[in-house]
């Protein structure tokens, strides 16, 4: 019985090695995106933190948010490699935006760390209905 477990603990063993490589492959590291980069990558697509809130940038320059249950529209442009947000009063700024695969932070000159964290990707079903379609 003895023997037994250890073809057992050497699986363990190389699935945790594996996975622990496969994170340190996959991390990738945050950097800054240009003013072109910023227009090419948000264009058309949905920033989220996947469960409070959704931003989604159209091509045309319209912003259309959701954030816990409350809908604004505002414009979105990029301004000195800047993403530049305008939701109306009180609401908007602009930020350098670090990105590492599809996460992305929000950031200001002067301050330390992220003000905003999310992930862009396509729009989801969800979206649609901002837009005043359904799915």
């Amino acid at each position: 019985m003895r023997g037994h477990g250890v073809p057992l603990r050497s699986a363990v063993a190389v699935t945790f090695l594996s996975a622990i490589a496969a994170q340190g492959l996959a991390a990738e590291k945050f950097r800054r995106l240009s003013g072109k980069e910023i227009q090419v990558r948000f264009a058309g697509m949905e920033l989220s933190d996947g469960a409070h809130w959704r931003d989604l940038y159209e091509r045309d320059g319209t912003l259309r948010s959701q954030s816990m249950g409350k809908s604004r529209a505002g414009k979105w442009n990029v301004k000195s490699d800047e993403l530049c947000l305008d939701l109306g009063a009180d609401s908007g700024g602009c930020y350098q935006i670090w990105l590492a695969g599809s996460n992305v932070e929000f950031r200001r000159e002067g301050l330390e760390g992220p003000i905003l964290e999310g992930k862009l990707g396509k729009p989801g079903p969800r979206s649609q209905i901002t837009k005043g379609k359904r799915p």
